[in-house]
């Protein structure tokens, strides 16, 4: 292949980086057959038209830790769980575009290594791990742009996390897609095109993880790794039902991304588990924790993992709305639900009144604190190469009234008006213990206003994003689908505002039926042990294990 930093245009490179993915799809063996010459809606039906029943059955059957017992075991070799993922991986891309690369001659000589062991080795002996194009990844061969088209073939290290996964004995098979800027809520970009849901093509899965949430929504994956500065872990998990926790910043280490604007503190992003159960969030911060990576980074808090248990039942406020866009009716129908479960199962459970707290003003701070040279460095990164500018990367940089070129002063200004926010927030979340003694533990709220969202039309951040301002920590899980006959539209309800409108226009029932519904689990800062604990406790609530 020619070198790409030779090639003129921005065409041209882009089809570089296509050829690349698509040779890498290439050695897949036996070759994906069955598929329809029309993929349906839906892909959910597809693995049992393509897979044998051994793949699916490996691919199916297990959680992560579940897989890993069976591994160490040896009753399953890991050169089969690998090559069974690789194929699931090739067909959840064949089904949703998902990939920027399949590791097929790789992930299959270090299986082989491992399987060779006298012993199995590792907390993740043998785990078959997704992850994201722009965090980089062990292996001599490793280039990444992070969908900037200029940044094709420019060749790239690994992080922490990965080289502590290999030490502990992980595989690393598929690197998936992510959107223009890795800061739009859906993935799309010049280079690969539109990553599309695994339940319903016409909508997104979210972003910008949107290629790991639609790899595990195919159970290409059930263990990956995501990103998240304003909703890229819990936004994506949500859309495709999926399992994402993004904890509190500065608890794992994050340095090396092919990323921009390196060294922003004002708003600063984390990795986090995105996987098809709940178990696998804890698994994931244990393991990346018991290797003491503060030791490092000397930026990071030193706190190993310490699991919380719950010594009386939780109390809950729910946030119905978060004071600025109305929820659509299945995510209201969701909250319900799961409200109804944790009052049987003895929890006591309050409102949340975001009016008060004025989300509105909270997205004005955050929005400019994301680009605080107004958006300079990324817009010149994409003039570079010629590449078009994307309407959702307008959307969040040229719509937004609060974004500019701020001068030293004006950031500290409005750093200072961040701390403030945050300030009146613990605030509130204190208050809530005034009347009995007993504050709130989390608060259960939608990772969004609905089910994923169609095409280009996720112009709306304030579920997720709001939590990132605060450095709140947040888990997503699944609860039900969209019902055409339980979740009808409001004809009478008249919209708050603009945004408002536009999410209410959006929706109808039948755009989005069976698209999955999530909840969305947040708790104070650094208390993230705590809000996988709490999941733990509304998923029993709800008759799950």
């Amino acid at each position: 292949m020619a070198d790409p930093q030779t090639l003129k245009t921005w065409q041209e490179k882009v089809a570089w980086a296509q050829d690349y993915r698509d040779k890498s799809l290439s050695k897949v063996e036996p070759k994906l057959e069955g598929l329809p010459a029309e993929l349906p809606l839906s892909s959910q039906d597809l693995p049992s038209l393509v897979l044998t029943p051994r793949e699916i059955e490996i691919t199916e059957n297990y959680t992560a830790k579940e897989l890993l017992v069976v591994l160490r075991e040896r009753k399953i070799s890991v050169e089969e769980v690998t090559r069974a993922f690789l194929r699931r991986a090739a067909l959840a891309h064949a089904a949703t575009n998902c990939l920027t690369e399949l590791r097929w001659y790789q992930a299959i000589a270090r299986a082989k290594y491992l399987d060779s062991l006298p012993e199995p080795k590792g907390a993740l002996f043998g785990l078959p791990i997704s992850t994201k194009e722009h965090h980089g990844l062990v292996g001599d061969d490793i280039t990444a742009h992070a969908c900037y088209v200029s940044w094709v073939g420019k060749k790239h290290g690994s992080i922490m996390i990965y080289d502590n996964f290999w030490e502990e004995g992980c595989v690393f098979y598929a690197r998936t897609t992510q959107p223009q800027t890795i800061m739009h809520l859906e993935t799309n970009s010049n280079i690969y095109g539109r990553t599309v849901n695994p339940y319903n093509r016409n909508l997104t899965p979210g972003g910008s993880s949107g290629g790991e949430s639609a790899i595990l929504g195919m159970r290409g994956s059930i263990f990956g790794v995501g990103g998240d500065i304003g909703g890229s872990i819990r936004c994506p998990a949500a859309h495709c039902g999926v399992y994402g926790f993004k904890p509190t910043t500065k608890r794992l280490p994050v340095g090396g991304q092919c990323s921009h604007m390196l060294g922003k503190e004002a708003i600063t992003s984390t990795l986090g588990p995105m996987a098809v159960d709940r178990d696998s969030l804890e698994l994931f911060m244990q393991v990346a924790l018991a290797k003491k990576p503060w030791r490092l980074d000397p930026s990071l808090t030193p706190k190993v993992w310490t699991p919380y248990k719950f010594e009386r039942p939780m109390k809950i406020a729910v946030q119905w709305w978060d004071g600025v866009v109305k929820p659509h009716p299945p995510m209201i129908r969701a909250l319900r639900e799961v409200v109804e479960a944790c009052l049987k199962a003895g929890m006591e459970v309050v409102d949340w009144d975001c009016e008060a707290l004025d989300h509105q003003k909270g997205w004005e701070i955050l929005a400019s604190l994301y680009w605080p040279d107004g958006g300079k460095e990324v817009l010149g990164r994409l003039e570079e190469s010629g590449e078009p500018v994307l309407p959702l990367t307008k959307f969040i940089i040229n719509e937004q009234k609060s974004v500019k070129d701020l001068t030293q002063a004006e950031l500290w200004a409005r750093c200072l008006e961040r701390d403030a926010y945050r300030e009146a927030y613990a605030r509130a979340w204190t208050k809530t213990g005034e009347k009995d003694g007993r504050e709130i533990d989390v608060i259960l709220c939608p990772p969004s206003f609905g089910a994923a969202t169609p095409h280009d039309q996720s112009r709306y951040w304030g579920y997720t994003a709001h939590w990132n301002l605060l450095d709140y920590p947040g888990a997503v899980f699944p609860v039900t689908t969209v019902d055409p006959v339980k979740d009808i539209k409001d004809k009478n309800y008249v919209p708050k505002n603009e945004e408002d409108k536009f999410v209410y226009d959006m929706y109808s029932p039948e755009k989005y039926a069976n698209a999955p519904v999530s909840l969305q689990v947040i708790g104070r800062r650094n208390y993230d042990e705590k809000v996988l604990a709490a999941l733990a406790e509304i998923e029993q609530a709800l008759g799950r294990k």
